[in-house]
């Protein structure tokens, strides 16, 4: 079992909530992760992968109350140690005899909607401007320096504070930069992030910068889950109680932790070991040495934690198994994880050195029932694969005509339609597509935005406190005053309604729903394959853009929202393979579906402006012919594009058609693939009608 210890500030206040280890698979190894960077930070933190409602933020809060105790001087804003304390301190210079306190390690959380002042601090630009005085107000990573700071929901954080995050991490140094005045102050920290795949994954750059990552998954066994319920029930009958039955527990952990902190400086890591570290993240083609360089420290702070003073063969192999996973991740659409057999195979079945103590502990060792992953799942072959096999003689998808759509008729149980699935191909650049006008969305690379951060178009009266100034417009806006405030020397005289602060031009995230017909005219010249490759690469190009993304298709008697909007372009790449085709093609319906579902995004996030994609060939052989033009009319105003599938010597220019009704503009599927820009690609529906 594991213990969840949740304290209040300065410790004032404890809970424990205990669960089965079974319970929730990957928290062993979850638990050991948290610790190896407890007793040694310089393995680089933790990233915790994991569907929700497996208690992630539950354990990442827990650790800090088991982090032993620190020194600090008494009124110092940065927590400085007062027997080194940093000579750069914003509070300093704090002298030999500075008086010191003894608190608990701090636990700092970084709400997702935070700004990157309050992350790294600001400067009072009033003050500076007006008084001449240098005020810092610190930020949360000087809050965290010698504690923990825990970002739930990582994937979900702009990008511009991930890598400032980071980068303080890395470095151990927080820089504030505002108009000429400079603050550094120490920022060491344990950093911990918790995520959920399926609202989107960090981008590989930022995932390689986590020293270990976690994989967690709740266990499917009744017995165990119920377990877990029995206890939180418990808990909330008499919290204190069952606080009390965990008292040694703890302090037990708390020691062991300790003890391997002064050791782990004593820990010798033999050139063999090394040398065996570089050949296994060698052999796993990870980019660049950031991952022999996790792996030797995680393995260093795996020995000190179970006592030893040289690192063995296990210590690698458990440092690897939770430090390789995520670097071997290669593009969006791969999953993270570590082939375990051929992890041992690199370190040999026959090592000399076996782990001494197979008793992991409390917090050591690996969940047998984990599997962390067995590298990404191999793609489906090309070509087109049916759903269910068809019985022999069953004709193919080039036995029917467009017009007949397959053996469907239309009517419910009609004949024995075969849906069969399509195997899209490997993805292409596509043509930038991007809603005209100037939105405030999320920060993002697609559609032009009023942002925090970008171009400086223009400035503005401050909207509450100055966090950024606009120092031209500020003095332009001082200047004709200057006589009437009596300056009668060099210098102006600034008050606070002169200040500007700019307006920034740069890019947002979109929503780009996808509306994609499924139908079996799309199979019947196996066209089906192309539309999948070309959905594909958009999807991709959105995951590079940050955008959420939806997916709705249409085929036989009714539309469906087979993706709700996410963030995680994994989920809809994997909806997207599975796709089936075949049937009738109900145009409205599908256009019906795609305004229902925006119209509840736009209550959602407001901000978010959508583009919606239409991939047709616009045929409607399903409803009446007038359901087409009012399902169209729903839409009215939503920035689209019709990717036009249809194809042969004859074509009927019924996407065309579509493309007038929504106001939408025109692509050809074969246009796609030439990854240039819209120029000679897209057809104004005006002059092709």
């Amino acid at each position: 079992m594991y213990e969840v210890v949740c304290r209040g500030p300065e410790g004032r206040s404890s809970v424990t909530v205990t669960y089965p280890f079974s319970a929730v698979v990957g928290l062993d190894d979850l638990k050991l992760a948290l610790i190896l960077n407890a007793v040694s930070p310089r393995v680089g933190g933790v990233l915790v992968r994991g569907e929700k409602g497996t208690a992630k933020s539950t354990v990442v809060r827990a650790l800090a109350a088991q982090l032993p105790a620190i020194e600090v001087v008494y009124g110092c804003r940065f927590s400085c140690d007062p027997a080194a304390p940093d000579p750069a301190c914003p509070d300093g210079p704090h002298g030999a005899e500075a008086p010191g306190r003894t608190r608990p390690a701090s636990l700092v959380e970084l709400p997702v909607g935070a700004s990157e002042d309050r992350l790294a601090g600001s400067l009072d630009l009033e003050k500076a401007l007006t008084d001449g005085v240098k005020a810092f107000e610190p930020g949360l990573l000087a809050a965290a320096h010698r504690g923990v700071l825990y970002v739930d929901e990582v994937n979900l954080l702009h990008d511009h504070l991930v890598d400032l995050l980071l980068d303080a991490a890395a470095l151990g140094t927080c820089y504030v930069e505002r108009e000429a005045v400079s603050v550094r102050h120490a920022a060491r920290f344990l950093l911990v992030g918790t995520m959920n795949p399926e609202e989107g994954e960090l981008r590989p750059q930022l995932l390689d910068r986590f020293g270990l990552t976690v994989e967690v998954r709740a266990s499917r066994e009744p017995a165990e889950r119920a377990e877990v319920v029995r206890r939180r029930l418990a808990f909330e009958d008499d919290p204190a109680t069952f606080a009390e039955r965990w008292t040694a527990q703890e302090a037990e952990l708390a020691g062991r932790i300790g003890e391997a902190r002064e050791r782990v400086s004593r820990v010798v890591l033999p050139d063999a070991r090394l040398l065996q570290i570089a050949e296994v993240c060698a052999a796993f083609d990870v980019d660049g040495l950031r991952a022999d360089l996790v792996t030797a420290n995680a393995a260093v702070a795996h020995a000190a934690w179970h006592g030893r003073t040289e690192v063995t063969a296990e210590d690698v192999r458990a440092a690897a198994r939770l430090a390789l996973p995520h670097r071997r991740r290669r593009d969006p659409f791969d999953a993270p994880g570590l082939d375990e057999s051929r992890l041992d195979d690199l370190l040999g079945q026959d090592d000399p050195d076996p782990d001494p103590d197979p008793d992991p502990g409390p917090g050591g060792g690996s969940d047998p029932g984990s599997d962390p992953g067995q590298g990404p799942a191999q793609p489906d072959p090309p070509g087109e694969t049916a759903a269910d096999p068809p019985p022999a003689g069953t004709p193919g998808p080039d036995a029917t005509s467009p017009d007949a759509e397959g053996p469907d008729s239309g009517e419910p149980g009609a004949g024995a339609t075969q849906s069969r699935t399509a195997a899209p191909g490997e993805p292409y650049r596509v043509p930038v597509l991007s809603v005209p006008g100037l939105g405030e969305g999320a920060a993002g690379r697609r559609s032009r935005a009023r942002t925090p951060h970008g171009r400086t178009i223009g400035s503005r009266v401050p909207r509450g406190r100055v966090r950024r100034l606009h120092l031209t417009a500020t003095l332009r806006a001082a200047a004709p005053y200057q006589a009437r405030r009596g300056r009668s020397g060099p210098g102006m005289r600034i008050r606070g309604t002169d200040l500007r602060e700019p307006i920034a031009e740069g890019r947002e995230g979109n929503l780009v729903l996808f509306v994609v017909d499924a139908s079996g005219s799309m199979a019947a010249r196996s066209r089906m394959r192309a539309v999948k490759t070309a959905v594909l690469s958009l999807l991709l190009d959105a995951y590079q853009r940050r955008d959420k993304i939806g997916l709705v298709t249409f085929r036989g008697a009714g539309a469906e929202l087979a993706l709700p909007p996410t963030s995680s372009v994994e989920v809809g790449a994997a909806r997207l393979r599975l796709l089936p085709t075949g049937g009738r093609t109900p145009l409205a319906a599908g256009l019906v579906k795609a305004a229902e579902t925006l119209r509840v995004e736009r209550l959602r996030d407001p901000d978010r402006r959508p583009l919606l994609v239409v991939v047709t060939d616009g045929r409607a052989t399903s409803g009446g012919a007038a359901d087409v033009p009012r399902a169209a009319g729903l839409l009215a105003g939503t920035a689209a594009v019709v990717v036009d599938c249809e194809s042969g010597m004859v074509r009927l220019g019924l996407a065309c058609d579509l493309a007038a009704r929504l106001g939408a503009r025109l692509v050809p599927l074969d246009s796609l693939s030439a990854g240039g820009g819209l120029d000679g690609l897209v057809r104004d529906h005006r002059r092709a009608g």
